[in-house]
């Protein structure tokens, strides 16, 4: 009787699970980010499909505290620092793009006779991206430290900021008050006692309160102290007549630059990660297939027009930041969906009667096909940069060419020199050898801030994307003798050896690459060496172990050697290690080495080495001894021992310990 009547909620969540994990794994194998099949589970499940799930005013609710959680972490991982180091980025790019794409908007909504009130909001929807997808699909390409990736993410970055005010302004254009001003200085005031609140709560009370209940060790209370404080700021702002979601995001902030912030984050990912994951899928639900076929050509011109509206106005941001053709196509191309963060807001101006029942469902229709699409978008990005920069258009694009402010004598002594291409750590560390070396240099670098900073400190640097063979050979490729590759983006790595072997085929070619596999394929392209980082890091992890098993130093260098010239094939393929690494000897693997300083009233003063008998009597040897600013290596046996002397010992662990015993004595004891 009991299987019955089961619970209709607990039943819908099971189909939910069930019928997500089947579609997860479809989505796994054909290598689709998770948030496309939460999407496609929505779809499918939703009431508009198959109808397996017919109320989704349960999902809702749970969404609706993933949104809260979703803010919450985004708060959380906030941090002004890394903010400063990408401002130009978010504030001059993010601004232009938002400011682009809003102003588009407005203008062709006007034309379809849309109030200016709907279009401005319909503005505010159009311009948000959506982190959460593109992000990760830019980790999954290891491409978040390559140029497009630091700047898709700064723009991101001033999207996410700009929901707040987007979230406050939006009852305002719903005219809800005859007296706009009245509203807005309501507005301002919450804002000021809310934000006067979150000082107290930041300053005073939350860390007070965190470090009580940190003290004691019980998982659970702090946990539940962290959620406990998200709802509490969440119900504030409520309570004031401001969002759920804004209230979230400022309950981040409060723990943000506290020490318990990593810690109350972790605790929160998969509280997160469940509920966002029924967020992504309630949207899916929203989708009305019929409704989609029933307006087919107008969702499809929608669609086309929201893509190329948003990659212009990307484009335009790009420019704005003087990047290369290359990197503005692919930021271009990453922005052009709708974002999640657009469903919190179509939320509040649907309830302010922003828009039509048509046109939410015009805008759940193109948001969420924009999202579906966007994975393939991105995937293609790389192949539209090369075409595009291969193409007429490059040549018109003044940012792709030469620096001519270049200074002329920069060039005269460019022979036989070394062209580094890429200023970050790797960059930087290499110039500064060059140079402490008297080795004739010139780098290579995309992103204009840097170049500006740097020909300030007089660096031999020049802007320019080295894909191409302009730039190239403005550095005086021709006369080259070596040339290093230090960037993180694979596939314009890829093209830069290429480009490189073509113009100087005897140019020594040094690559630096995260991931080993990409040795053979730029091998085939020309590369000399290439530098792996993940394999270069565990030869230095070998090394330091092996040091300190007390293997010879000829030895290591010998074995880290024969792993850089075989191109790391012990790590790839399973080698055994060499035969002196395997057979250590185990009598050394106690040795160890100490220094003892001799104290005031120590036995051993007065005595020489010799008759002290520090060897024999304890099998410890003296290597080394220091007395005041001068170190004797490998000291006199007749050397007489004074108060304050330093002896450096080589010895295992417990005959050290006996000398250190028998020195620390008196002589009377």
């Amino acid at each position: 009787m009991l299987l019955s009547a089961p619970i209709p909620w607990l039943l819908d969540l099971l189909i939910i699970f069930g019928l997500s994990i089947a579609v997860q794994l479809i989505c796994h194998r054909f290598k689709v980010p998770a948030v496309m099949g939460f999407l496609l589970t929505g779809i499918v499940a939703g009431p508009h499909a198959t109808g397996l799930i017919k109320d989704i005013d349960q999902v809702s609710l749970m969404a609706e505290i993933g949104v809260i959680l979703l803010l919450f972490t985004l708060g959380m991982e906030f941090s002004f620092e890394r903010l400063m180091k990408i401002r130009k980025l978010a504030t001059l790019g993010g601004g232009i793009q938002v400011g682009m794409t809003l102003l588009f908007t407005i203008l062709i909504s006007r034309q379809l006779q849309q109030s200016w009130e709907t279009s401005i909001f319909i503005g505010f929807l159009v311009s948000l991206s959506s982190t959460a997808i593109v992000i990760r699909i830019l980790q999954q390409k290891a491409q978040m430290d390559t140029p497009h990736g630091r700047t898709v993410l700064g723009i991101l970055i001033f999207q996410d900021v700009m929901i707040v005010p987007m979230m406050l302004i939006t009852p305002l254009l719903a005219g809800t008050s005859n007296d706009i001003g009245e509203d807005l200085l309501w507005m301002i005031l919450k804002i000021i006692g809310l934000a006067g609140i979150v000082w107290i709560l930041a300053r005073y009370l939350v860390p007070k309160l965190m470090t009580h209940i940190t003290s004691t060790r019980v998982q659970e209370v702090f946990l539940m102290s962290v959620i406990a404080l998200c709802l509490g700021v969440t119900f504030l702002t409520a309570s004031l007549g401001l969002s759920l979601s804004l209230g979230a995001f400022v309950a981040g902030l409060i723990i943000a630059d506290s020490e318990y912030s990593h810690q109350a984050l972790s605790s929160i990912l998969p509280f997160r990660d469940i509920f966002s994951s029924l967020f992504f899928i309630s949207i899916g639900m929203l989708l009305n297939v019929s409704f989609v076929g029933d307006h087919f050509v107008w969702v499809l011109l929608l669609l086309m027009g929201v893509l190329v509206m948003k990659g212009i106005s990307g484009g335009l941001a790009g420019m704005g930041l003087r990047l290369p053709l290359r990197t503005l196509i692919i930021t271009s191309v990453c922005l052009v969906q709708v974002g999640e963060f657009a469903f919190v807001l179509v939320g509040i101006g649907r309830g302010a009667n922003l828009l039509t029942n048509a046109q939410y469902q015009l805008f759940l229709s193109v948001s969420i096909l924009t999202m579906l699409l966007t994975p393939g978008i991105i995937g293609a990005a790389t192949g539209w940069a090369e075409r595009a920069t291969r193409s007429r258009f490059a040549r018109l694009y003044g940012k792709i060419l030469p620096d001519k402010n270049v200074p002329p004598e920069t060039r005269n002594w460019l022979k036989n020199h070394l062209i580094i291409i890429g200023f970050g750590l790797n960059g930087r560390n290499l110039a500064l050898a060059a140079r402490e070396n008297d080795i004739p240099y010139i780098i290579i670098e995309a992103n204009p801030d840097t170049v500006r900073k740097e020909r300030k400190k007089r660096q031999p640097i020049v802007f320019g994307d080295a894909t191409h063979a302009e730039v190239l050979q403005h550095a005086e490729i021709k006369r080259a003798r070596v040339a290093v590759v230090a960037i993180s983006d694979v596939t314009a790595t890829r093209h830069i050896v290429h480009t490189l072997r073509r113009l100087n085929g005897d140019l020594k070619l040094i690559v630096r690459t995260r991931y080993v596999t990409e040795i053979k394929p730029l091998q085939d392209l020309g590369a000399d060496m290439v530098i792996p980082e993940e394999f270069e890091t565990s030869v230095e992890i070998f090394t330091r172990v092996l040091e300190d098993y007390k293997i010879p130093h000829a030895e290591i260098e010998t074995f880290a050697n024969q792993i850089r010239q075989d191109n790391y094939a012990l790590f790839r393929e399973g080698h055994t290690l060499p035969l002196t690494v395997r057979k250590m000897r185990r009598e050394l693997l106690g040795v160890d080495f100490t220094t003892f300083r001799i104290h005031p009233r120590s036995v051993l003063i007065g005595s020489s080495l010799s008759n002290s008998k520090i060897r024999s009597r304890f099998q410890v040897s003296v290597v080394a001894l220091q007395r005041e600013l001068a170190t004797e290596i490998n000291p006199n046996p007749e050397t007489i021992l004074h108060s304050g002397d330093i002896l450096y010992l080589v010895g295992q662990e417990q005959h050290l310990q006996r000398f250190r015993q028998y020195a620390s004595e008196s002589p009377a004891a």
